[in-house]
């Protein structure tokens, strides 16, 4: 028990769960690309249980649905208690988060435009990968001040509610009203619950998994039920209580999420080919460049240029331990795009590997020139304070 403990301690921080990530995702792309590829492809494609879903789907509807929920709860808690309570500190980081979503979209579509069918995928370089971006800022820059880490988690946040919201409006197959409706009912029944006080935990879980149930019956991507549970969870604790429902599913759910959940989910979506000429197809192909340049150079552009436009308009205020330099590395460790980003990639194409490559692609070198930026910055900090 006490092993147990401590591996789910370490599962709270974001280094090990996006340590634990990157792991599944090298040994999905070991497996896609060894003499045992047919395997791996036959083991995605395996369909268990009653709904007639693959195990990749059951990843990217079903586990990721927990990821959203941890989101939801994070989104909710930085509404209410967090850096997101504060107009004036939340300005910054919200205006950065639109704009990174703006730009990188606006990028795809000039890169790949005249292209049939291009449009679908403008949302694809518009989300980041926060446990992956926490993960590298903890390793690369440790010593950084902690409103870069309040900075980055924010911007994430805010990125999170936004490329849900996407996927909820653009990305949902054809919606049947009948379950839609259920759901709704099913979901204003947890949130009622919640206000009541009903602090059976299983009560919850049922009512969390119906609504998963029928919102996915509904035609909308499942997900969005969990992102709707964990916004509905009551964040105030009582007077007698130690902790709030919030801070108790999240402190139990996290370490799933980070430890399985997404690991899970990158394993069943990053496993592609990766040859000389599907590597040389990403910078050549207008969709996949198109996908590269939004992350890569929208998401800094997107990020860096909200932030220093709100500032230089007075509409934001930057804190006092940061520089410009520290948010110029940070606005290209967002340019990781990994676990959305594949999943709106898999929704706008389905099965088209490309898409999965150039995620890849891009998140490797928005992780590698972050790195290498915010290890500069850290060092420039040190001689300075010498």
């Amino acid at each position: 028990m006490k092993y147990a403990r401590q591996l789910a301690e370490a599962l709270r921080t974001e280094t090990i769960g996006g340590v634990i990530m990157l792991a599944a995702t090298v040994a999905a792309l070991i497996w896609a690309n060894s003499a045992w590829s047919d395997s791996y492809q036959a083991l995605r494609e395996t369909v268990p249980g009653p709904l007639g879903l693959s195990l990749y789907q059951w990843a990217s509807d079903g586990l990721l649905a927990v990821f959203f929920f941890v989101a939801g709860l994070e989104v909710k808690e930085e509404f209410v208690h967090g850096k997101l309570s504060n107009v004036r500190d939340a300005v910054l980081p919200i205006v950065a988060a639109i704009a990174g979503m703006i730009i990188p979209a606006i990028l795809y579509l000039v890169v790949s435009s005249g292209v049939d069918g291009a449009a679908k995928g403008w949302a694809i370089p518009t989300a980041t990968d926060i446990a992956f971006a926490l993960a590298i800022l903890a390793v690369a820059a440790p010593a950084m001040p902690n409103a870069l880490r309040a900075f980055l988690l924010t911007l994430a946040v805010v990125d999170d509610l936004g490329a849900i919201t996407v996927i909820a409006l653009f990305y949902s197959d054809q919606v049947h009203f009948t379950p839609l409706l259920a759901a709704t009912a099913v979901l204003a029944l947890f949130g009622l619950l919640q206000w009541k006080r009903v602090r059976n935990p299983l009560i919850f879980i049922a009512l969390g998994v119906t609504a998963w149930v029928l919102v996915h019956e509904s035609g909308v991507h499942a997900t969005v039920a969990g992102v709707i549970c964990g916004l509905l969870t009551r964040v105030r604790a009582d007077a007698d209580e130690e902790s709030s429902p919030a801070e108790r599913a999240h402190h139990f759910i996290r370490p799933i999420s980070a430890g399985f959940a997404v690991p899970v989910f990158a394993f069943f979506a990053a496993g592609v080919r990766l040859d000389p000429q599907s590597l040389g197809a990403v910078f050549t192909e207008k969709i996949t460049l198109g996908v590269v340049i939004g992350l890569v150079v929208g998401k800094f552009l997107g990020v860096f240029g909200g932030a220093w436009l709100s500032v230089r308009l007075g509409f934001a205020r930057i804190s006092e331990d940061l520089y410009w330099r520290d948010l110029a590395a940070v606005s290209v460790l967002a340019g990781i795009g990994f676990t959305v980003a594949l999943l709106i990639g898999d929704r706008a194409y389905p099965g088209m590997e490309k898409i999965t490559t150039a995620v890849l692609v891009a998140s490797f070198i928005a992780s590698v020139l972050a790195a290498i930026l915010l290890h500069v910055r850290v060092r420039k900090r040190a001689r300075d304070d010498v």
